[in-house]
C-alpha cells in the first residue's frame, strides 16, 4: 500500500477514535455520578440520627439551701442609768474594759444616807440597852408587858429604817449586771445626774444572737436547735450558729417569720450590729436524683426527660420536685444509672436514632 494512502488513514482515523473515547469516559462519569446521587437520596429518606452529649443519672444526698440577710446582736445590753438622782464621787470602770457581774462602775455621794445609818444604829443600842432592863423587871413584875412590847417594837422600826437607808445606799453604787465590755462614758466625777441620765452601756459579746428571717412556708420545716451557716463583710470565712428560738408569728406584711440563732465569739471578732449573709439547710434527704435543669422538656401538660435506650431516644415523663440553682430534683420517671441528654433537646423526638459523644456524671 502506498505510504501516501497509510499517511492519509492515520489522519483520519486518529481524530475519530480520540473523539469516541473521550464519549465513552464522559458516559461512564455520568453513569456513575447518578448511581451516587440515587445512594445518597436513597440514603436521605432513611431515619436521621441526632449527636448529643449525655449525663447518667445517679443518687447522692440532697439538701436546699435557702439564703436570707440577718443581723448579728449582743446576747446582753444594757443603757447604764442611776436608779436616783445624785452626785458622782468616783468612776471605777474603763472605757472599752472588760467587767464583771457585780463590778462597782459609779459612786454617787452618800454622806447624807450614811450619817442617818449611823443615827439609826445609835437610836437601836439605846434601845436594846434598855429592852436588858425591862427583861429583868418583867420577870419581877416590875414593869408592864405593854410597856415591854413597846421597846420590842421600837427596835424592829429602827431595824427596818436601817435596812431602807441600806437600800437606798445600794442603788448610789451603781454596778454592772451581768459580764460584759463596757462602752464609752458620758459623764465625768462631780457631775449631777438624775434617773435620766445615760451613763455608759455594757454588752455581752460571747456568744452572740443572729436575727434573720425565713418565709413561713419553711416554718415546719426550720426546727429550733438546727444549724446555720452565715458570712460576714470583710471576712471569707463560713462560720456557724445555733438556732434558739422562733418568732411563734409571721409578719402580716412580709409572711415571714424571725429567728434568733446563737452564735460563738470567743475570739471577739465578730460585733454586735454587724449584717449577715445566713444559708439555712432545708429538706434534707440520704438519697435523692437530681438531673441538670436544661435536660427538663416542658411541654402542655408535663414535664418530659430524653432518655437513651438502646441507641434510641424514649421520652419520659417525669414528676419534679426541689429546684436547685442548676439541678432539679426527679421525684418519679427516672432511676439510678439512666442516660439522658443534655443537649439537642429541643429536636428530639420518639424512637430517635442518637449517638452520644460525650457522657457527663
Amino acid at each position: 500500500m502506498p505510504d501516501t494512502f497509510v499517511s492519509k488513514f492515520d489522519s483520519n482515523i486518529k481524530p475519530f477514535l480520540g473523539l469516541t473515547f473521550m464519549s465513552l469516559f464522559a458516559c461512564s462519569a455520568l453513569m456513575t455520578g447518578c448511581k451516587e446521587k440515587k445512594e445518597e437520596e436513597k440514603t436521605s429518606k432513611g431515619p436521621k440520627g441526632l449527636v448529643a452529649e449525655a449525663y447518667v443519672v445517679k443518687q447522692a444526698p440532697l439538701s436546699s439551701i435557702y439564703q436570707s440577710s440577718g443581723n448579728l446582736l449582743a446576747n446582753e445590753s444594757i443603757s447604764v442609768y442611776p436608779e436616783v438622782a445624785g452626785r458622782i464621787t468616783a468612776i471605777h470602770f474603763k472605757e472599752g474594759g472588760i467587767v464583771r457581774k457585780g463590778d462597782l462602775l459609779v459612786s454617787l455621794n452618800s454622806s447624807d444616807i450614811d450619817a442617818q445609818i449611823q443615827k439609826l444604829r445609835a437610836q437601836r443600842k439605846l434601845q436594846v440597852t434598855t429592852k436588858e432592863r425591862q427583861d429583868q423587871l418583867l420577870a419581877i413584875s416590875g414593869i408592864s408587858k405593854q410597856e415591854y412590847d413597846n421597846t420590842v417594837t421600837q427596835i424592829a422600826s429602827i431595824d427596818a429604817d436601817i435596812a431602807y437607808n441600806q437600800a437606798q445606799l445600794r442603788k448610789l453604787e451603781i454596778r454592772a449586771s451581768f459580764d460584759g465590755i463596757i462602752g464609752l462614758r458620758n459623764v465625768s466625777v462631780g457631775a449631777i445626774v438624775s434617773s435620766a441620765t445615760l451613763i455608759t452601756t455594757i454588752q455581752q459579746i460571747d456568744p452572740l444572737k443572729m436575727d434573720f428571717l425565713v418565709p413561713e412556708q419553711y416554718k415546719d420545716i426550720v426546727k429550733q436547735n438546727d444549724q446555720v451557716h452565715f458570712t460576714v463583710t470583710g471576712n471569707n470565712d463560713t462560720m456557724q450558729g445555733k438556732i434558739m428560738a422562733i418568732q411563734p408569728q409571721a409578719d402580716v406584711a412580709t409572711h415571714t417569720i424571725t429567728m434568733r440563732a446563737i452564735v460563738p465569739n470567743s475570739n471577739h471578732l465578730l460585733s454586735p450590729g454587724t449584717f449577715t449573709n445566713v444559708f439555712i439547710t432545708l429538706n434534707r434527704k440520704s438519697e435523692a436524683i437530681t438531673i441538670p435543669t436544661q435536660c427538663i422538656i416542658p411541654t402542655t401538660r408535663d414535664k418530659q426527660v430524653a432518655v437513651v435506650r438502646k441507641g434510641k431516644v424514649d421520652m419520659v415523663t417525669v414528676q419534679t420536685g426541689e429546684r436547685l440553682e442548676a439541678k432539679v430534683e426527679i421525684l418519679q420517671g427516672l432511676q439510678a444509672g439512666d442516660t439522658i441528654l443534655t443537649t439537642g433537646i429541643m429536636q428530639v423526638k420518639q424512637d430517635m436514632p442518637v449517638k452520644v459523644k460525650k457522657i457527663t456524671e
